[in-house]
């Protein structure tokens, strides 16, 4: 396992991730370091009550996870940090030399990052609840999840091998593996209907590196998450 939780000391030129055990932008990230081979720490900000503290804002003023500690570089967003260590670290590469298969990854990953993802966020969906009920809660991100996975399995079913644009994992598998396992583990998604990404998930979870990144095995992560 690539990552060490850190207390706040530890080697500096070892990149640290600012991260949280339950978010799948996060595990995009540590999903990407572990398949790089790339060697960090992991911190979770301080929480004040239902927000990182203060202090992580100087981070990253935007207060949220993940966000990226290169020595005296910081960089947040995770498609940014992905690009990054592309950039960076070339070894294990996150897109195929095919012009046609890396635009079909970055659109995948785009329908992840924001079509999927920010409508699933613990801020909105609380947003929901308080304005619409509880209730309206798990149907609104149920809603939102089946409507990107519509697109994914037809997107993806001309170019899919073992994984999502082939047999190498790439950008896309990158966003794919955390939203379907959240989808799975938080929101109850059937995913017999999507036999595409299912046979993909399936593949994912042989992984070491998909498995070093799973919110469950995180630092803080909850017995039951």
């Amino acid at each position: 396992m690539a990552a060490t939780a850190s207390g706040g000391g530890g080697d500096s030129n070892k990149l640290l991730l600012y991260s949280h055990w339950m978010s799948s932008c996060s595990c995009r990230v540590r999903f990407a370091l572990n398949l790089k081979g790339i060697e960090y720490e992991q911190k979770t900000p301080f929480i004040l009550g239902d927000r990182f503290g203060p202090e992580y804002l100087k981070i990253n003023p935007m207060g949220l996870v993940p966000a990226l500690v290169d020595g005296d570089f910081v960089v947040s967003d995770s498609f940014a940090i992905l690009m990054y260590l592309e950039d960076k670290y070339p070894q294990h590469p996150l897109l195929p030399n095919d012009l046609q298969r890396k635009a079909i990854n970055f659109q995948a990953a785009n329908i992840i990052s924001a079509n999927i993802q920010p409508l699933q966020n613990i801020s909105v969906s609380r947003y929901i609840a308080e304005k619409f009920g509880p209730d309206e809660k798990l149907r609104w991100t149920q809603a939102h999840i089946l409507k990107g996975f519509d697109a994914l399995e037809s997107l993806l079913k001309d170019f899919a091998g073992k994984y999502a644009t082939g047999d190498e994992v790439y950008l896309a598998d990158v966003f794919l593996a955390p939203q379907i396992h959240a989808a799975v583990k938080r929101f109850s998604v059937d995913m017999n209907e999507y036999p595409l990404l299912l046979k993909m998930y399936e593949a994912y979870k042989e992984l070491i590196a998909f498995q070093d990144a799973m919110p469950e095995n995180q630092p803080g992560a909850p017995a039951d998450a």
